[in-house]
C-alpha cells in the first residue's frame, strides 16, 4: 500500500502527536501495529496514546404533553410528530481526548510488534562500508518478517486478516546512526534512500500502511531531502510557530503552525487528487488537535489605504479651460 512521510517541526512535538493519532486510530479499528523508535521506547509511546471519546448516542427529545394550558400552534404544524429525532451526521474515524490516555486493556488486546534501536544495534553492528545502516537493515528485516508471520502479504490468503499499521518515529536522526545527509567523501550516504526504497517495495505487496516522522531540519543538504521525498507517496511538512517570527504575527494568532502539503500520492493513476485548498494550518487545543483551512483575519486598519484626492485635480498648477487655474476650484476658468 502507501507510505506517508512527515517532516518534523523543530521540537518534534506536533509530529509525535500525529504519530500517536495514527497508532490510536489503528488500535480502535482493530488493526495490527508495528512501532519502531530510537529516541523514546515504544512501550512509552503506547502508554501515552490519547483516549477515545465515547459518543453519547443521545435520547430523542420528547415534547411536553398537550394540556389545557398548552400553547396553541398553527393547524399545519399539528400533524407533525411529537418526538424530535436526533440529527444524523456522517462520521469518519474516531475522536480522541488529549487529556486522557487509552485504556491499557485495549492496547494489550491489540496485535503489535515493537522495535527499539539500542546503541549496540546502531553503532557496533555491521560494516562501516555497508551500503545500508545496520539499524535500517534490522528494521527492514523485522518489518518483512512480521508481514510474513501475520500473513499481511497480498499473495497469501487469511480469513481474519486486517491492515498492518507501521509507525517509525524520528527516522534519520543521529540516534538511528544517520550522519544527517553527509559522509566523509562529501556526498550524502545512500543508506536512508535505499531503506525507503526497499520499504516502499515491501508495502506495495502487503496490506500495510506506514507513517514516518523525520527531522529533516537536521540534514545539511536540501537536495538530499528532496531526494528522500521521491521515495514516499505522501509528504507533509509541519512548520511550528514556536521560536519563529510568525509566533507574534497577528495573522497567525489563532494557529500554532502551518500544515504544508509537499506531495500527494499517485497510486495506480497518472495524477493525484487535489484538495480544495492547500493553505492549511493546525492548532492544538486542550483536548484535540485540529487541521483546518487557513483563514486570514479581516483588515481593520484605522488609516485609509487609498487616497481621498480627486484624481482629476491631483496635480496642482494644471491649466484647464481658458484661464490659469491653481487646481483649488473645479469651476475656475
Amino acid at each position: 500500500m502507501s507510505s506517508s512521510f512527515h517532516q518534523e517541526d523543530v521540537f518534534a512535538s506536533y509530529a509525535r502527536l500525529l504519530l500517536k493519532y495514527f497508532l490510536a486510530e489503528g488500535i480502535m479499528c482493530g488493526h495490527s501495529i508495528f512501532l519502531a523508535s530510537a529516541e523514546v521506547k515504544p512501550e512509552q509511546v503506547l502508554k501515552d496514546l490519547p483516549g477515545p471519546v465515547i459518543d453519547d448516542p443521545g435520547k430523542d427529545a420528547v415534547l411536553p404533553p398537550d394540556g389545557e394550558d398548552s400553547m396553541q400552534i398553527a393547524w399545519r404544524y399539528q400533524n407533525l410528530p411529537k418526538v424530535q429525532p436526533g440529527t444524523v451526521s456522517s462520521k469518519f474515524g474516531h475522536y480522541y481526548d488529549l487529556t486522557k490516555t487509552m485504556d491499557p486493556g485495549i492496547i494489550s488486546n491489540t496485535k503489535k510488534k515493537l522495535f527499539y534501536v539500542s546503541e549496540k544495534c546502531s553503532t557496533s553492528d555491521g560494516d562501516a562500508d555497508c551500503t545500508m545502516n545496520p539499524a535500517y537493515q534490522k528494521l527492514l528485516s523485522a518489518v518483512k518478517l512480521y508481514i510474513e508471520e501475520g500473513q499481511f502479504g497480498t499473495a497469501t490468503s487469511s480469513e481474519n486478516r486486517t491492515v498492518l499499521r507501521i509507525g517509525i518515529h524520528s527516522l534519520g536522526s543521529p540516534l538511528w546512526g544517520e550522519d544527517t545527509g553527509a559522509s566523509h567523501h562529501g556526498h550524502p550516504h545512500p543508506s536512508l534512500p535505499r531503506f525507503l526504497y526497499c520499504l516502499r517495495a515491501i508495502l506495495r505487496s502487503a496490506f500495510a500502511v506506514c507513517t514516518i516522522s523525520m527531522p529533516t531540519h537536521l540534514f545539511q543538504d536540501g537536495a538530499f531531502t528532496r531526494k528522500i521525498e521521491q521515495f514516499c507517496d505522501t509528504v507533509v511538512h509541519l512548520e511550528s510557530f514556536v521560536g519563529s517570527d510568525k509566533e507574534k504575527n497577528p495573522v497567525y494568532k489563532d494557529y500554532h503552525g502551518l500544515f504544508n502539503i509537499v506531495q500527494l500520492p499517485r497510486l495506480n493513476s497518472l495524477t493525484c487528487h487535489m484538495p480544495d485548498s492547500l493553505d492549511l494550518a493546525f492548532k492544538l487545543r486542550r483536548k484535540k488537535f485540529t487541521i483546518e483551512k487557513l483563514h486570514l483575519p479581516p483588515e481593520l486598519s484605522e488609516t485609509v489605504s487609498r487616497s481621498q484626492e480627486d484624481p482629476i485635480f491631483s496635480a496642482k498648477g494644471t491649466d484647464i479651460g481658458c484661464g490659469h487655474s491653481t487646481g483649488s476650484n473645479k469651476l475656475d476658468f
